[in-house]
């Protein structure tokens, strides 16, 4: 006989505060969250110091899957670095036309969280620099002549699909931007 173990009330937290966090906004009450997770309030405190601590540790978590899955789709689309980023966006128009998408949580996250000092900001700039390395590595397997800039340009256009997902879908800003990312990638000196 087997049992399922059950989350415990840290994981239950961090469940809610991803879900919560991107289908609300940071600005989900404590309230909310607890009652989400179904755990005390003392839990929150004990496990994140209060809800700074708790957005800080749902971001750090979501940047670790988002990146993973990042890697995958690049790594199912075969082993031409053109191909592997250009799959980047096949994919993001996917995600946009998903019933639940809300754009883009890192943005939303940075725009909504006015305290420069808020850990999130921190958590959310180092995602954004390994995605830079990310594509800046295939751009150099590319024999990119610039590497480095194509890579912020190329982040650029992944952060404004999400953002213009949430608001514009019906204009398929993922498929206008993936021409935008073939002029990038075909650039040569």
């Amino acid at each position: 006989m087997s049992t399922r173990a059950t989350p415990g009330p840290r994981e239950r937290l961090l469940d809610a505060a991803q879900e919560l966090t991107y289908s609300h906004g940071v600005g989900v009450g404590v309230d909310t969250l607890l009652k989400a997770a179904n755990v005390a309030r003392r839990s929150l405190y004990d496990h994140f110091g209060g809800k700074e601590g708790l957005i800080a540790e749902a971001l750090r978590r979501s940047t670790a899957e988002d990146e993973a899955r990042y890697m995958e789709i690049m790594q199912a689309a075969g082993e031409d670095p053109r191909d592997r980023l250009l799959a980047i966006f096949d994919n993001l128009s996917r995600i946009i036309a998903e019933p639940d998408f809300r754009g883009c949580r890192y943005l939303a996250a940075d725009l909504t969280l006015t305290d420069p000092d808020h850990p999130a900001h921190a958590i959310i700039r180092d995602y954004h620099l390994r995605l830079h390395r990310l594509f800046e590595h295939e751009l150099v397997k590319l024999e990119h002549p610039q590497p480095g800039h194509a890579a912020a340009q190329y982040l650029l256009l992944v952060t404004g699909t999400l953002a213009a997902g949430a608001t514009q879908a019906d204009q398929r800003p993922a498929a206008l931007a993936r021409e935008l990312a073939e002029q990038i990638l075909d650039l040569r000196r």
